[in-house]
């Protein structure tokens, strides 16, 4: 997601936030620069807000769409287009007879969104962990621009083999921004048996909400075919992706290789 985020002035009495009102016909004013914007998207952006500062967590029920209608004074085919796109982005999931909640990296669906690598037989499932080590560094030029960080800030680097019935078959290197992961060790992560996606918005606040990749062949180097157990030079697919936050934040760098000999890295385009 690309907006900018307003906060409503109907939403609380934050000194430190900017007050951006939805106007008619269609106008979203800040400061002194008013921009055209449709009220539904405006109420999609004021609803992600809330969902960005925490009044809605992970896997909470929020408010019907009349309750919505009612606080944002708009009408409620208005909120329910709103949401529309907001599930369509995956921040938010309905469910029949229930309403609607924040999406959260605990369910299967959303494990599955962020892990592309889908086995030829057999349905799929989530690989094993083995944690190779965990570190703290200073950022490299290219991993800060990257995570929109400046060269030598604190970083925490993850190297990781992830393995599909005890074959290796995932190298992944992490490198997270050190000022929101503090406190993230190889310990920790060893005992965590969820999703690492799961442990970053439970224990570190930050919930993924889309990702960027660039994909290539290459072939294995020593250190890849040694913790991969492969001849050096086997084929690999080389995946690196960059996840973002609310507002558009980075806040990881993941470069994976793929082994896919029993494998293929699946998309769905719409």
């Amino acid at each position: 997601m690309n907006s900018t985020v307003p906060t409503a002035n109907n939403q609380g009495n934050n000194p430190n936030s900017s007050t951006v009102g939805v106007v008619a016909p269609g106008y979203v004013t800040s400061g002194a620069s008013p921009t055209f914007s449709p009220l539904y998207q405006q109420i999609k952006a004021l609803i992600t807000q809330s969902l960005q500062s925490g009044e809605w967590k992970p896997g909470e029920l929020i408010p019907s769409e009349m309750e919505l209608a009612s606080r944002f004074k708009v009408s409620q085919g208005t909120v329910r287009k709103a949401i529309d796109e907001l599930s369509a982005e995956n921040l938010v999931i309905r469910r029949q007879g229930k309403g609607t909640f924040v999406a959260t990296h605990h369910e299967a669906r959303s494990q599955f969104r962020f892990l592309r690598l889908v086995p030829d037989v057999g349905i799929p499932h989530y690989p094993e962990n083995r944690i190779i080590e965990v570190k703290r560094l200073r950022a490299p030029a290219d991993v800060a621009r990257a995570l929109d960080i400046k060269s030598g800030d604190s970083v925490v680097f993850i190297r990781r083999v992830q393995s599909f019935s005890n074959v290796p078959t995932i190298l992944d290197e992490l490198w997270l921004p050190g000022v929101i992961f503090k406190g993230l060790t190889a310990e920790r992560l060893n005992e965590y048996k969820g999703p690492m996606y799961g442990l970053f918005e439970t224990e570190f606040g930050t919930h993924m909400i889309r990702a960027s990749e660039e994909i290539r062949a290459v072939c294995a180097d020593e250190v890849s075919a040694n913790l991969l157990q492969l001849d050096v030079g086997a084929p690999l697919l080389k995946v690196e992706r960059i996840s973002f936050t609310y507002g558009d934040k980075p806040v990881e760098l993941r470069r994976g290789l793929y082994l896919t000999d029993q494998h293929h890295y699946r998309n769905e385009l719409s």
